[in-house]
């Protein structure tokens, strides 16, 4: 009644099924974790200067830089179940005459779990240093705190019209991106949802971008 081909594609079909069934139930019990994240973040030195940002960069323009120091605990959001964790900081100001924001990412950094310490991109040295602070725990705690003070930024602030001097009401916001190893991605929480809490904090004080500084071309009288 059944061949050797029929009984394997049974097989496989509730392997399958099998493995779909289990992948929901892991996906799920993300939300039986609870997250709290919490961050604050300050500029401590803003600069607008005017030059070629970048190396490929063809002509001159303002960029600004912006240092910052930023207090992060995203410990919570590791699981069993998180592979890695993607924050980053944003620059946020209103665009002029329009109803958008413009937004440019200043700051990254990618935070794996214990299990997924080997697709990391470090040394040997600081790898056997995650390794063993991980040693005997599901989870570090240390995992996902981050102080920084005064960090410099990774990239700089452009803008399309070339100038972006004296820009006021801008804020720095603090971004995550959960990347589970099965599952759907989740980003910043504006709201509670069960155990999960919304993101605590993580925007900074309106500031305004310094004008640049005009060069003294005037010479001394003798």
């Amino acid at each position: 009644m059944y061949n050797a081909l029929t009984r394997i594609q049974n097989v496989f079909g509730f392997f399958t099924t099998v493995a779909f069934v289990v992948a929901a139930l892991i996906a799920a019990s993300d939300f039986a974790a609870p997250r709290a994240p919490s961050a604050t973040i300050k500029p401590t030195n803003v600069q607008v200067v005017k030059g070629r940002p970048h190396y490929y960069s063809t002509k001159k323009e303002e960029y600004a830089i912006i240092k910052f120091s930023l207090d992060a605990d995203l410990s919570s959001l590791f699981t069993w179940n998180t592979k890695q964790l993607f924050v980053y900081v944003t620059a946020e100001w209103p665009a002029a005459a329009t109803n958008q924001t413009n937004r440019a990412v200043i700051w990254d950094s990618i935070i794996t779990s214990p299990s997924a310490d080997h697709l990391s991109n470090l040394g040997p040295a600081s790898l056997k240093k995650l390794r063993k602070s991980a040693a005997g725990k599901s989870i570090d705690p240390n995992r996902g705190k981050l102080t920084l003070k005064n960090q410099k930024p990774k990239y700089q602030i452009t803008h399309p019209t070339g100038r972006i001097a004296s820009t006021d009401d801008v804020k720095l916001h603090v971004n995550y991106n959960v990347q589970p190893w099965v599952g759907a991605l989740t980003w910043n929480q504006n709201t509670d949802l069960g155990l999960w809490k919304k993101f605590g904090g993580g925007i900074s004080k309106a500031f305004e971008l310094p004008a640049l500084k005009k060069k003294d071309d005037g010479k001394k009288s003798k």
